[in-house]
């Protein structure tokens, strides 16, 4: 496991994230405590340091669980959470972006964690209604008071982002650090705003849904022929992936891993891992079994040849759309001859 700062902060992080959505049952879906243990002690030992949760996540088994598991070495773990999720359904500021939510959930983690200090705090989804400026704000508060260290927004518009980090620096204000987003071979409308957006402002990325769902692992044959429980069966949204398209990028990858002697969802991971050239991508990893955790560990080991990330980028490639597609074209109208010779790497 090698090792990166997040965004433009200090602080190190492992190049892969254990996403700890599936720690706990109460989904009916998840992994007991002995099996999350197992999953969390395994990455530990591969050199992981960089654990991501949620207060909403197996309506807060998982932070119980994983504040279990940090005692006696909470300081070799960097633990990242988030707020926003209504735990109260019948409470309006149970949930959202507001000051009040954001303290009572960060009192409400702190307990179950078993900690008093959050290393990453993420707003875990937009609510488009709180004024951003409530929101740096009230993140802010919480850095002075110690109980977060950094700061980070997951599921948001890239609009909203620049406009935070840009009011944050104005107003000496702890900024965001960090993105998270859904990105991999199926999903890659980021790449129109969303990434670029967080290398210029010099900002991780961290990527959920790294094997689709499961869509990119080598398990779905076609359309119709699916797992059973597959979450992209019981759900309209995971139901919205299932195209001829998306199995023809399956198919792809699947012809790659075979080629390489590698499985399709370490081939899918190193992908994602290739794109660190251009974003400070750091794939999150679900599993719900040890097996599971070990095979995706195996993509550390992947270096997939040129030839092949572009056959991968070519039957993935999406339109990046207005503006973006017919600035290409214009750049070189704005300069002339001289275009070849002007640094455009924020292009």
């Amino acid at each position: 496991m090698r090792y990166k700062l997040f965004g433009r902060t200090g602080l190190r992080v492992s190049e892969l994230c254990l996403g700890t959505m599936t720690f706990g049952e109460s989904w009916g879906m998840g992994a007991n405590k002995e099996t999350s243990s197992r999953i969390f002690d395994a990455f530990l030992e591969a050199g992981g340091n960089f654990i991501d949760t949620a207060n909403g996540y197996t309506q807060g088994e998982s932070e119980q669980f994983l504040g279990d598991f940090i005692k006696g070495r909470r300081e070799q773990v960097v633990l990242a959470t988030k707020y926003t999720l209504n735990m109260k359904p019948d409470d309006p500021n149970s949930g959202g972006n507001q000051r009040k939510n954001m303290f009572q959930s960060i009192e409400g983690s702190l307990k179950r964690l078993k900690t008093d200090y959050i290393d990453v705090f993420w707003v875990h989804i937009w609510d488009g209604m709180t004024p951003i400026a409530e929101i740096m704000r009230g993140l802010d508060d919480l850095v002075k008071a110690g109980k977060v260290l950094h700061i980070g927004f997951s599921d948001v518009p890239a609009w909203l982002v620049a406009q935070a980090n840009t009011m944050a620096d104005l107003r000496g204000w702890t900024p965001f650090s960090g993105i998270q987003v859904q990105y991999n071979l199926i999903e890659r409308t980021v790449e129109r705003d969303l990434l670029p957006m967080a290398r210029n402002f010099d900002l991780a990325v961290t990527a959920w849904s790294p094997l689709c769902g499961g869509l990119l692992s080598g398990k779905y044959k076609s359309p119709t022929d699916l797992p059973t429980g597959s979450r992209h069966k019981v759900s309209d949204w995971g139901a919205s992936y299932l195209t001829e398209h998306n199995f023809r990028i399956c198919e792809e990858v699947h012809n790659v891993a075979k080629e390489l002697a590698k499985t399709p969802s370490q081939i899918s991971l190193a992908w994602l891992l290739s794109r660190r050239d251009m974003y400070q991508v750091i794939p999150i990893l679900g599993a719900r079994k040890l097996d599971q955790l070990k095979e995706n560990l195996g993509c550390l080991d992947v270096k997939i040849p040129e030839p092949f990330l572009q056959r991968l980028d070519n039957v993935s490639h999406i339109e990046l759309g207005f503006p973006n597609d017919f600035l290409k074209h214009a750049r070189s109208t704005t300069f002339g001859n001289t275009y070849d010779r002007i640094d455009n790497h924020h292009a």
